[in-house]
């Protein structure tokens, strides 16, 4: 196939990108700014600047791009960014597929399960109501900047992912030194799910769904397991206590906005994914603490 990637220099994306190639895939990157390779194609999303020949021919369009959220305090300006950011995106790749005739077909198109918002420990699959928080009110307006192509008659994915783990960067590029360094321990009460999956899952996933016909929001995760559980598997990993628990106060004071992420329970669940044959490499969280850690 011939794919475009955009958002590919970051977490998902740098991981993507040469896996695709890996299984022959043919892929364009859309970067801001010169291209660096023959296989690069300039835009720039903020100006609604993209040329529909850098879509033409090619068979899906995966769009990972966004600002990230917990790497700057949320201030007004930055929630502005981080929400542009992925409604810019989102709105001119739609839009622009969906003027095209011979374009791609297919659109995987990045979200998040910040969606449901704090939900306890319901079981949350993709038919649940979007919540009220701040990261639920982006993905509504994120998701919606691809009507357009969905009215195209266009597959429009939506990829809902949940806590990547990775060895370095994502959610445990701060977790896992704390944690190696015998200072780790559970968030607030310890008790809120996170819903995970690995990095090399989410990658498998994504092309997984290039090629089944799923449409719609797909939770991107393996499982949910509670905070305090994936602190201490963490820690008995490394052979280090995970008895430091850090008050749910000194994380609001510390992340702002960004602390209901780490605080709230979402307890997501990959009925999309599971109904359309994907099965992940790490499926417990056992399995995927001993990726992280190995």
């Amino acid at each position: 196939m011939d794919i475009v990637v955009a958002g590919s220099r970051g977490l998902i994306g740098s991981a993507l990108v040469p896996a695709l190639r890996a299984h022959g895939h043919h892929v364009r990157r859309l970067v801001r700014g010169t291209p660096s390779a023959p296989d690069d194609v300039e835009w720039d999303p903020d100006a609604g600047r993209l040329d529909p020949s850098a879509l033409a021919g090619a068979d899906a369009v995966i769009n990972l791009a966004g600002a990230g959220v917990s790497d700057r305090p949320l201030t007004r300006a930055r929630k502005r960014t981080v929400l542009l950011s992925r409604t810019r995106t989102a709105g001119l790749l739609a839009t622009t597929m969906a003027g095209l005739e011979s374009g791609p077909r297919v659109l995987l198109q990045s979200s998040g399960i910040g969606a449901y918002g704090d939900r306890g420990t319901d079981l949350l699959d993709e038919h649940e109501p979007l919540g009220t928080t701040f990261f639920a009110d982006v993905v509504r307006q994120w998701e919606a900047s691809t009507a357009l192509a969905v009215e195209a008659g266009l597959r429009v994915a939506h990829l809902r992912s949940g806590i990547v783990l990775a060895p370095r960067g994502g959610a445990l590029g701060r977790l896992l030194p704390l944690v190696r360094a015998g200072l780790g321990g559970p968030l607030g009460s310890g008790r809120q799910y996170w819903s995970w999956i690995t990095l090399p899952d989410e990658v498998r996933a994504i092309i997984h769904l290039l090629d089944v016909p799923v449409h719609g929001p797909v939770n991107m995760v393996a499982a949910a397991d509670t905070n305090a559980d994936v602190t201490r598997a963490l820690a008995h990993a490394v052979h280090r206590p995970a008895v430091l628990r850090v008050p749910a106060w000194a994380v609001r004071i510390a992340l702002g906005d960004f602390a209901p992420e780490l605080l709230g329970s979402i307890r997501a669940t990959p009925r999309a994914l599971t109904d359309s044959g994907f099965v992940p490499v790490h499926p417990d969280l056992a399995s995927a603490v001993r990726y992280v850690t190995a």
